[in-house]
């Protein structure tokens, strides 16, 4: 049966089956560097949604610690984000960016999205974050058609697993060459290493097939460079050339 970590009372959504190992990860190198506000609202979350399938929505804190690195690395300043929900990595995003970032989130939850603001406005980044209420594929291609094409340094996607495919086409004419489009979840908790009839959870089996699709189709694109990452539940990194 495959489930998330349990650390501290609090569900980790990490691939990792050791959680000795997850423990000393996060208690070495995660919590110590975690943001107070990011901290906070990683606790309001639970909170507001005790349901691990709920809480899972969030990036885990040692995915978005890497993220932060990858975006200072980038030197980025316009990013996406795909699928919001509280905030947490559109948090970490935005105090990875400059003074001057700025980053279009979208997401069909504004509830989801206003737990997390006040964390967002205490934290002093609101001003870099243009929240969009709305389905992702209808936002991607009204900024096709504002000209915003080629424009973006950044974009991370963790939303309808079903769907990733049709972002990747839009996002692919929004990043610049040499940018990076980040997707979530492409390790589904390992089951896509795993014989379907081996995964017993429902929620599991019914996205496992889509990521493995997903995943096989971003290893036959010639339009890019990529990689699968086993931080968190999987981020696949894909770089545009």
């Amino acid at each position: 049966m495959l489930s998330g970590n349990m650390l501290n009372g609090s569900v980790t959504r990490n691939i990792l089956r050791s959680s000795e190992l997850l423990k000393y990860i996060l208690e070495t190198s995660a919590y110590p560097q975690e943001h107070e506000q990011l901290k906070q609202l990683r606790e309001i979350t639970v909170q507001k949604y005790p349901s691990i399938w709920d809480y899972m929505m969030n990036v885990p804190v040692d995915e978005a610690q890497f993220i932060s690195i990858l975006l200072k690395i980038m030197n980025a300043k316009k990013t996406l984000e795909v699928g919001v929900f509280t905030g947490y990595s559109l948090l970490a995003t935005a105090l990875a960016l400059p003074h001057d970032g700025k980053i279009t989130a979208i997401d069909v939850n504004r509830d989801a999205y206003e737990i997390g603001l006040p964390f967002i406005q205490k934290a002093g980044v609101e001003h870099k974050i243009d929240f969009i209420h709305s389905d992702a594929l209808s936002v991607l291609n009204n900024l096709i058609h504002d000209e915003q094409k080629e424009s973006f340094d950044y974009a991370f996607v963790d939303a309808d697993k079903e769907e990733y495919i049709k972002y990747h086409e839009l996002l692919l004419k929004l990043v610049k060459k040499g940018g990076i489009i980040a997707y979530d979840n492409t390790l589904w908790l390992g089951s896509v290493a795993m014989s379907e009839e081996d995964v017993k959870e429902e929620i599991i089996r019914k996205r496992r097939k889509p990521v493995i699709e997903f995943n096989s189709f971003i290893a036959n694109d010639s339009r890019l460079e990529s990689i699968i990452l086993s931080v968190g539940d999987g981020v696949t990194l894909c770089r545009r050339v």
